[in-house]
């Protein structure tokens, strides 16, 4: 970044900071990639590749600002269904993104981590994955969630069937269970649900992503396509996020009457 771009972006950081709260958690539906490339001429492979260039950029951002958990939907269990070619290439895309990221994960203090299936993904795939995970796990800025053959319905399904496994044993009671229980079952356990969620590409739907999580999340929608979303673009959606009043079920007096510098957020 040359310096006088670097010089504005540190303006922008700072003026963001001081009109609000940074949410603690953003996860974001990167969407858009075979159409930004439809709309380019290009092969739906050119969207996924270019659509790298913003995952670095958002992360290195959300690093910067001081976000602690970004949670990208990187591949779903849908995905699958997609012609074989195009997974085969996003597999390897994946793959040699992450050997190539690896030193600035490391350079910008990220942790990384990831939630879904991981089984299913190929043997390399994984073991790179195992790798960077253990190679980052002392960061301790940003933590990068990566949704990997992910499925919020698929997780919610494992959790029940862990918890009723535990009620067969007699290890659990059915009394025991209750939304703070279930939340340690999810693949998401240690991690706070999300502030704020974000979809690109315009359109208006979850798609399966943390279904559970998302109760109390504000969404936002871009129209703009993944590859051409940067920092600016999440700036403007924090900056949306902090005109919101989260009531989390309560009515404004209600929150009128905590102090100023309090949040009135569930405790996970």
């Amino acid at each position: 970044m040359a310096k006088a771009k670097k010089e504005d972006d540190q303006k922008s950081q700072n003026l963001l900071k001081e009109s609000g709260e940074i949410p603690r958690h953003i996860a974001i539906i990167m969407d858009g990639n075979g159409r930004w490339a439809r709309s380019k001429g290009l092969p739906r492979y050119a969207g996924h590749k270019v659509g790298v260039d913003s995952v670095r950029d958002i992360v290195e951002a959300s690093a910067q600002i001081g976000v602690k958990y970004l949670t990208l939907y990187t591949f779903s269990t849908e995905n699958w269904k997609r012609p074989k070619e195009e997974v085969s290439t996003l597999m390897r895309l994946l793959l040699k993104t992450l050997k190539k990221e690896l030193n600035e994960l490391n350079k910008n203090n990220v942790r990384l981590t990831t939630i879904g299936d991981t089984a299913t993904l190929p043997a390399e795939v994984q073991a790179e994955f195992k790798d960077a995970i253990d190679k980052t796990k002392n960061n301790s800025g940003l933590t990068l969630v990566l949704a990997l053959s992910y499925s919020g319905r698929w997780e919610i399904i494992e959790a029940v069937k862990s918890i009723a496994s535990k009620v067969k044993d007699n290890s659990l009671s059915i009394n025991e269970i209750t939304s703070e229980l279930f939340d340690e079952h999810l693949t998401t356990g240690e991690i706070p649900d999300p502030d704020l969620m974000i979809r690109t590409g315009n359109e208006f739907r979850v798609s399966n992503f943390l279904l559970w999580q998302i109760a109390y999340t504000e969404l936002y929608i871009s129209n703009v396509y993944w590859p051409e979303f940067r920092r600016k673009n999440l700036y403007e959606a924090i900056k949306d996020f902090q005109k919101r009043e989260r009531r989390f079920g309560k009515v404004s007096e209600q929150l009128q009457k905590n102090d100023k510098g309090s949040k009135n957020v569930p405790t996970r």
